[in-house]
């Protein structure tokens, strides 16, 4: 074969892989903002409507969608923040770990807004199945009103049939997830098409001024209609937190040939629909399409909504493990799903949680239209956060000056903030829901990483120093004192956050039982600021003497801790033990809560609440279960 076709099937493979990527991209990245027409424009209308609509409103509210989706996600996420990944990785919380590392005087003020923005997000992880799934099959009261009263059980049959098949896994049902998706764009696109023509002025929304004037005219009215305006780039988060699932260039092609296309013809048919038939502002969406393929849409929006709230529950779980790693949140139970993509995670705890959440909204709003009132605050509040962290990217990372990154950031900034502020007008009528979420998630965050500091600094002043103790041992062992414990053969292997302290698993052995092994490990696990460590640099080890051993694994925060597969690679590379001969042995603590502990009596219990609701080590940690040894002690916190 000659080179020059050897360089042809391989741009051929490149070529297929890309597309490839790209279709899965729309599924996954854009399920989310794919649904907003299903009631972005219709919310926007409504604080419009009471006293008749005028063409030039509904001009100038589409002109507010289509630069909302320009400005917001075309330059802001598929083209600026896209190139801000930590190792291919995105999303608020993989930032953070990025800046933490050059945070400097900045670190206490990074921390707090990661949360806040984790919290936010897994906000967003309720409402969107909640409202999306309701959304679409409000459709078939169009269909016929008989089945309005159905709307309510069949979208909680669908909520609770997708959560159950979480555990699973996503790799059969995400093959469809692409093609399902481009079709549902394809499908908006062409109803768009065909309603423009019913009054083809709606094309004057391509104009910003009609937006700026609008906002400038109407004042406090503008500013409500700019908080349902924002529904048009919910999801937008998705595009950041799905980076390393797709890469950078699949989402930037999905974007700008199917997707941002699609929903600029179908905002501007729903517009020129209804200046032809303003009576269309009930149901706009539905009501494009011709009778005949009514119940068609429906369905097909049924399945976009599933894909769109499959991919912000997975979202969900992804988060979720990157802040246990990080250690914002306690061990919990992480199930693989896939043998060949480590992304596919289930975690049971939050699926259980999240269903809970949803179903609680879908019973408490019981409409799309109520719930898209506590919709966006969650959203708007992510997207400022994103921001704000973005500036001390481009200044720490990029080399921005201050001032050039304040110039570029804050037209953006001040947008998003009145965004925001729209919002907020929406707390009496439901907002307050997302803000609670968001306040409890960040609380049980902030409290977790608090209370594991204060718990570290507490256990170290009653530790004593590893290398010190290892010599002492040695040599009343060697000059066989009567105080020398018992030497027994195989090998102990000691798990420990401190490498730098005897852990207290192996003090109260000695204390019991006066027995040393003849080998003795002391394993810490590390997770890294980065997503991921290549498995020759994943771990290093120290022999400190005969009998001592310090050997320290690594980890990304997206991979899984296999200690157990770790030490198998150990053995590879010429770390003798034998794994049948070896025992692990583990500290468990019972925490009593003290006012005196620094942290108030409320977040103490709360703090310890959390610790008991944490995955076994053993489990957790995928060690042997026959050979884990657990010895426990009281800790005052």
């Amino acid at each position: 074969m000659s080179h020059e076709t050897e360089a042809q099937v391989h741009d051929d493979k490149s070529l297929k892989h890309m597309l490839a990527l790209t279709l899965g991209s729309i599924g996954v990245v854009y399920g989310d903002i794919g649904t907003s027409p299903l009631y972005a424009f219709r919310e926007a209308l409504r604080p419009v409507s009471a006293d008749g609509l005028a063409n030039v409103e509904i001009i100038s509210i589409i002109s507010l969608m289509i630069w909302t989706l320009t400005i917001i996600v075309t330059i802001k996420y598929v083209l600026f923040l896209l190139r801000a990944d930590n190792d291919g990785e995105g999303g608020t919380l993989s930032l953070l770990a990025m800046l933490i590392k050059t945070a400097g005087g900045n670190k206490m003020v990074l921390i707090i807004l990661g949360l806040i923005g984790a919290a936010l997000f897994l906000g967003d992880a309720m409402i969107t199945p909640a409202l999306s799934v309701l959304s679409a099959v409000e459709g078939l009261k169009l269909v016929t009103p008989a089945f309005d009263e159905w709307v309510l059980p069949i979208s909680i049959v669908i909520l609770i049939g997708l959560f159950a098949i979480q555990s699973q896994g996503t790799a059969k049902v995400s093959r469809f997830f692409g093609p399902i998706t481009a079709l549902w764009f394809i499908a908006m696109g062409l109803g768009g098409v065909l309603h423009i023509s019913d009054d083809l002025s709606i094309l004057y929304a391509f104009n910003p001024v009609y937006a700026v004037t609008f906002l400038f005219n109407e004042g406090y009215l503008g500013i409500v209609v700019l908080g349902a305006v924002f529904l048009t780039v919910t999801g937008a988060e998705a595009l950041y937190a799905d980076l390393g699932h797709f890469g950078r260039r699949p989402i930037q092609w999905a974007w700008f040939v199917l997707v941002f296309p699609a929903l600029t013809l179908n905002y501007l048919g729903q517009g020129a629909l209804v200046m032809q038939n303003p009576e269309a502002a009930s149901n706009p969406f539905y009501l494009m399409f011709p009778s005949w393929a009514l119940l068609p849409m429906v369905l097909l929006a049924t399945a976009a909504t599933i894909i769109a709230s499959q991919a912000v529950i997975t979202g969900g779980f992804s988060l979720v493990r990157q802040a246990i790693h990080l250690g914002y949140l306690p061990r919990m139970q992480i199930l693989f799903t896939s043998e060949t993509n480590t992304g596919q995670i289930f975690l049971p705890a939050v699926n259980l949680v999240l269903l809970i959440g949803v179903l609680a909204l879908v019973l408490g709003f019981e409409s799309s239209d109520a719930l898209a009132t506590a919709y966006g605050i969650s959203v708007t509040g992510a997207m400022v956060v994103t921001t704000l962290m973005a500036f001390e990217f481009v200044r720490a990372r990029w080399r921005w000056p201050r001032w050039v990154a304040a110039l570029a950031l804050a037209p953006l900034l001040a947008l998003e903030v009145v965004f925001l502020g729209a919002n907020l007008l929406k707390i009496h009528d439901g907002g307050y829901v997302p803000v609670m979420m968001a306040a409890g998630f960040t609380i049980i965050m902030w409290t977790w990483k608090r209370g594991t500091l204060i718990l570290a600094e507490k256990t170290k002043r009653i530790d004593v120093p590893l290398t010190s103790f290892a010599t002492s041992i040695e040599k009343s062992i060697e000059n066989k004192s009567k105080h020398a414990p018992v030497s027994v053969p195989g090998t102990a292997i000691f798990l420990t956050s401190d490498p730098e302290s005897a852990p207290a698993a192996l003090m109260h052995n000695l204390k019991h039982n006066h027995v040393l092994h003849e080998r003795n490990v002391i394993l810490t696990i590390r997770t890294v600021n980065k997503p991921r460590v290549a498995q020759e640099n994943s771990f290093s080890v120290e022999k400190l003497n005969e009998r001592f051993t310090l050997i320290e694994l690594r980890y990304g925060f997206m991979q899984s801790h296999n200690v157990s597969q770790a030490l198998g690679y150990l053995r590879k590379c010429g770390i003798k033990f034998d794994i049948m001969s070896t025992s692990f042995y583990l500290g468990r603590r019972k925490l009593v809560p003290d006012a005196e502990s620094g942290m108030p009596m409320w977040q103490d219990r709360l703090f310890i609440g959390l610790a008991n609701t944490a995955t076994d080590p053993s489990d957790y940690f995928h060690l042997p279960a026959n050979r884990v040894v657990e010895l426990g002690s009281h800790v005052i916190i």
